[in-house]
């Protein structure tokens, strides 16, 4: 029987909760590194428009807020997550850099901001884990002011061919126990690749983006590995 939305989020928010300590020295080498380049990507899509107040969703332990801060130091930055101990994390990064971005503690299905708050919003490998996603774009897009940007990077599932096979063995085996063995938590490692191969495929994300009212472009990273969508609120 599939777990509800409820029992998704909590299952969600205590295995991010209990690898937060080692979260960031595992995205480095489970990805070889590549994460930044495509983080790096996601923030030059993100300022395109020059956007004056930034939410970073699902912001973890908040790579992707602080190189928004970093590039746009004018902006005001927010990072949001519903797991405290990212947020902990996060808080301590901004610190020793000397960056003020506002972390706080948020539900991406009931986000505490008001209509129009925004004029972009960014999400780096979070929404796949999203209880709801019709639900989450609705709320994304509420807090988005006309003209906004919503940038969503994600890994979607493994592509086809040779390429996509030899991924697909990495991401389905070796990940897990790596992921597993240094974080000491085994769980978490293997819901990564069961919740990407779960995840809309491309095209499919940029219909659901354009059902929610965005206009809708996207591009692959990597030989497909990851991707980015960007929705334009009209």
């Amino acid at each position: 029987m599939a777990a509800s939305p409820e029992e998704k989020a909590k299952r969600v928010r205590r295995m991010f909760s209990e690898i937060a300590p080692r979260y960031d020295l595992l995205n480095r080498l489970l990805s070889f590194g590549a994460d930044l380049r495509w983080r790096r990507r996601a923030v030059d899509l993100a300022l395109e428009k020059a956007p004056k107040r930034i939410l970073d969703l699902a912001t973890g332990t908040g790579d992707l807020a602080l190189m928004l801060k970093e590039r746009a130091p004018g902006a005001e930055v927010v990072g949001a997550d519903f797991a405290p101990p990212m947020l902990a994390i996060a808080r301590r990064k901004a610190e020793a850099r000397g960056l003020e971005v506002r972390f706080l503690e948020a539900d991406a299905l009931a986000l505490p901001f008001p209509d129009g708050a925004f004029d972009a919003v960014t999400i780096a490998f979070g929404f796949r884990n999203f209880a709801d996603y019709e639900k989450a774009l609705g709320e994304l897009y509420r807090v988005l002011a006309p003209g906004g940007r919503l940038v969503v990077l994600e890994f979607p599932p493994p592509p086809k061919g040779a390429f996509g096979l030899v991924y697909r063995v990495y991401f389905q085996r070796v990940l897990p126990f790596l992921g597993g063995l240094i974080s000491g938590n085994f769980g978490a490692y293997r819901y990564l690749p069961e919740s990407v191969e779960a995840f809309p495929a491309p095209e499919a994300l940029k219909a659901m983006m354009a059902a929610a009212g965005f206009s809708v472009r996207y591009e692959l990273l990597t030989f497909g590995v990851a991707a980015i969508h960007v929705g334009d609120r009209p």
